[in-house]
């Protein structure tokens, strides 16, 4: 009896979780760009390198062509001169010739994490005062660079400005299902937490902040060693005072094809990460699983009360994580997917139990341990334990 009362409790406790979540996904006025000033500041992007894949060049050229007045300062970083990507840096080096855009061969790794090494070489050949950061795979629309520069420009009070991502090429069933996560889960509780309190972190897909900023909190220096680079840097401004701000606009992440195996990985990595750098809000979102507790509830009361509920409740999520990424991605393709959303909350369960099982991630095909202070260390080949 007491079960049935608990299990029925935390049943109602995820749907209202939901429907708040829902709420607050539906009322973010998404992929509205705020009007352009006359004069817009120059900007600096910090582009860090690694491979290449079939979309590369397009996520690349897609900077080159942006719709900006202002003066815009490209800096990409490599790690080795005989990477790959150089020749699609070099191809549309010569294709925009008159955009300002150099290829940086970095040196040495002057911490854990590689990302941050080249930003920290590419953040000393930066001219202008505003900076914008993106990783390697972001496809941008040609409005980013105006709508972010507006926004630092008009209000001092900002110290960061990111946006929203999503996966834009899920083109196996694991990426599938890793696309209910991203574009109906992530941002939506994002914005779900904003309504509790400001925003203390950042998305890293596109960050733009200010030199003077990033000096504060020691450069790409400081984050050297950190996994969550992203995060740290949005709440390390936030703990000085600036606000973190969300832009309107929606960029896209084009990743290489992935199995089971590798999204897997990627999950736990992403679950580990949140749960080290926000322990108790990853503790408890647990609740917001929707799918679960009605199951559980359902198994222990097998009864029409019940039974009635819970495939309301279903019917609700599915609804839910479909009309989500539907406002996201302005696309309809992934409703043939619906069934993948129960199996996502399920499966989820078991990342969510995993995430406190394990200190050791794999990272860019390389195994590392996740400190409790979000920091990472490289561990030697024939020193790596077997531990997830």
């Amino acid at each position: 009896m007491i079960l049935d009362v608990i299990l029925g409790f935390l049943a109602g406790v995820s749907l209202l979780l939901l429907l708040w979540q829902w709420w607050a996904g539906r009322r973010f006025p998404l992929h509205r760009q705020v009007a352009a000033h006359a004069f817009p500041p120059a900007v600096t992007l910090l582009k860090p390198l690694k491979g290449c894949e079939p979309d590369t060049e397009g996520c690349l050229r897609s900077w080159f062509a942006q719709y900006y007045t202002g003066r815009v300062q490209m800096l990409f970083g490599v790690a080795s001169a005989d990477d790959p990507v150089g020749e699609v840096v070099r191809k549309l080096q010569k294709e925009f010739p008159n955009a300002d855009a150099q290829l940086i061969i970095c040196g040495p790794l002057r911490g854990a994490n590689a990302k941050v090494s080249k930003l920290i070489e590419l953040e000393r050949l930066a001219r202008h005062e505003l900076l914008i950061i993106s990783d390697a795979d972001v496809r941008v629309p040609p409005g980013l660079l105006a709508d972010v520069g507006e926004r630092l420009r008009a209000n001092t009070g900002i110290g960061l400005v990111n946006c929203f991502y999503y996966l834009a090429n899920p083109r196996t069933l694991a990426m599938r299902w890793e696309a209910v996560a991203v574009n109906a889960d992530f941002w939506s509780s994002v914005l779900q937490s904003q309504t509790l309190k400001p925003i203390d972190f950042a998305l890293g897909a596109v960050m733009a902040t200010g030199r003077k900023q990033l000096q504060e909190i020691g450069g790409f220096a400081a984050l050297a060693d950190c996994l969550a680079d992203d995060y740290q840097l949005g709440h390390r401004l936030a703990q000085r005072g600036y606000r973190i701000t969300l832009s309107n606009i929606v960029v896209e992440c084009w990743s290489a094809p992935m199995n089971w195996k590798a999204v897997w990985k990627h999950q736990l990595r992403w679950a580990r990460t949140i749960r080290v750098s926000q322990s108790t809000p990853y503790f408890f979102s647990i609740l917001t699983n929707a799918t679960l507790w009605p199951l559980l509830w359902l198994a222990v009361n097998p009864g029409p009360i019940v039974l009635g509920f819970s495939l309301g409740c279903w019917l609700m999520r599915i609804g839910a994580a479909l009309d989500l990424q539907t406002r996201l991605t302005r696309r309809r393709d992934h409703i043939i997917y619906w069934w993948l959303v129960p199996i996502k909350d399920l499966l989820q369960c078991v990342i969510w139990l995993l995430a406190f099982t394990g200190h050791h991630i794999e990272w860019r095909g390389e195994r590392m341990l996740l400190k409790r202070d979000g920091t990472l260390l490289r561990i030697h080949p024939g020193r790596a334990s077997n531990t997830s």
